[in-house]
C-alpha cells in the first residue's frame, strides 16, 4: 500500500480485503461486545470509581478511532499498483536501497509506504517519516538528507529505487 500526494492510498487486493474485514468486525461484533462490557460495568453501581467502566469506555474510544481511520483509508483507496514515478524519482510505493553517509557497505532496503502495509516481508517506512520525506523526489545516485530525532541531519545516497511488486 502506498500513499500519493493526491491523498489516494494504493492497496493490494489482499491489503484492501484485510482492512475491510477488520472494519466489518469493528463496526459489528466488536461494537456489540464493548457495549455489553459497558452495560455490565454500569450495573456495578457508582461510575466515578468503577475501573471496569472507565476501561471499557477507553477501549470503545480506541475502537471508534480505528473505525474512523479505516473508513477514511478505504474511502480513498484504489486497488492495484501505484503508478511509477514519471521521472524515475523516489516515490511512495517503491522499494528503496540507501547507503548511509555514502558508505556503500552500510546499506538498508525498505518499502516506502503507509504503515498499514507493515505486514509485508520488507521493512516499511512511511512517506511522512523523516527518512521518507528526505528521500522522496530524489533519483538514484543522488544524496538526500533527513532530520534525526535529536535534530541533527543525516545524509544517505539513493542506490536503487524500483516499484514494489508485492
Amino acid at each position: 500500500m502506498t500513499q500519493t500526494s493526491e491523498n489516494v492510498t494504493w492497496l493490494t487486493q489482499e491489503a484492501y480485503n484485510k482492512l475491510k474485514v477488520e472494519l466489518e468486525y469493528l463496526t459489528g461484533p466488536a461494537r456489540t461486545e464493548i457495549a455489553a462490557k459497558i452495560a455490565a460495568a454500569r450495573e456495578e453501581g457508582d461510575l466515578r470509581e468503577n475501573g471496569g467502566y472507565h476501561a471499557a469506555k477507553e477501549e470503545q474510544g480506541k475502537q471508534e478511532l480505528r473505525v474512523r481511520q479505516l473508513t477514511q483509508l478505504l474511502e480513498n483507496a484504489k486497488v492495484g499498483e501505484a503508478p511509477a514515478s514519471a521521472d524515475g524519482a523516489v516515490a511512495p510505493g517503491m522499494v528503496v536501497t540507501i547507503a548511509f553517509d555514502g558508505d556503500e557497505d552500510d546499506t538498508m532496503t525498505f518499502l516506502l509506504a503507509s504503515r498499514e502495509y507493515a505486514s509485508a516481508d520488507i521493512e516499511t517506512y512511511s512517506p511522512q517519516s523523516p527518512l521518507g520525506t528526505g528521500v522522496i523526489g530524489h533519483k538514484v545516485g543522488e544524496d538526500a538528507q533527513y532530520e534525526l530525532p535529536n535534530g541533527k541531519k543525516a545524509s544517505v545516497k539513493i542506490l536503487k529505487a524500483e516499484p514494489y511488486s508485492g
